[in-house]
């Protein structure tokens, strides 16, 4: 495992190891995020709630949950199960990190549009797990649950994040050291996270 303790070690974003509380994912997800100006946001998998605090600065009024609770506000919950929320709960649902680690992300996903407002947003970051970067990696016997963490349920490439959004904006970046642009085009191939921004549409009664 020396080559993969060396890219761990390298001062280079690849969306985790040593730069994962300030990858440039995460901070283009949160470029994502519309002021909340008293609003309810969900933070899925807050952990130490780092996050948390980004999304009250924006303003929100924040729900913090949690399969394990290391953050003093985090309300333990199991996202694999139906959330203990009321159907449009909250007008932002952030997630970052997280459903490559769950049982069933499609049935998830389905909770969390129930869980949404009206013209509320999902914001998503996860794993580009065969980005070039990675692919290269690769070529050194070094397969996507070896590179990755240990919890980590699947692996994702763009094909299969289209399939799961299909009608949510993905974003990425590139390069990946010093200077850090946000991508729209070919993120599949280069950016190491998806950015997902996934935007709820206001429910239209049918006209009888």
């Amino acid at each position: 495992m020396t080559i993969l303790n060396l890219l761990k070690k390298l001062p280079i974003d690849l969306g985790q190891a040593n730069l994962r509380k300030t990858t440039k994912g995460k901070l283009i997800a949160l470029s994502h995020v519309p002021k909340g100006n008293g609003k309810k946001a969900l933070d899925v998998g807050c952990r130490e709630g780092y996050q948390t605090k980004w999304l009250e600065k924006k303003g929100y009024e924040v729900t913090s949950i949690d399969i394990e609770k290391k953050y003093e506000a985090c309300r333990i919950v199991d996202v694999n199960k139906r959330l203990p929320f009321d159907d449009r709960s909250f007008d932002l649902i952030w997630c970052s990190e997280v459903i490559e680690h769950l049982d069933n992300p499609q049935k998830t996903l389905q909770e969390f549009r129930r869980v949404l407002r009206n013209d509320g947003r999902i914001i998503i970051t996860t794993p580009n797990s065969y980005c070039t970067v990675f692919r290269i990696a690769y070529l050194f016997g070094l397969t996507p649950p070896q590179m990755q963490n240990k919890g980590h349920k699947h692996f994702w490439g763009i094909n299969k994040i289209r399939k799961l959004f299909l009608k949510a904006k993905i974003r990425g970046f590139f390069p990946y050291s010093i200077l850090k642009m946000e991508i729209t085009s070919l993120v599949g191939l280069l950016s190491p996270t998806f950015v997902i921004i996934e935007q709820k549409k206001t429910e239209r009664k049918k006209e009888r």
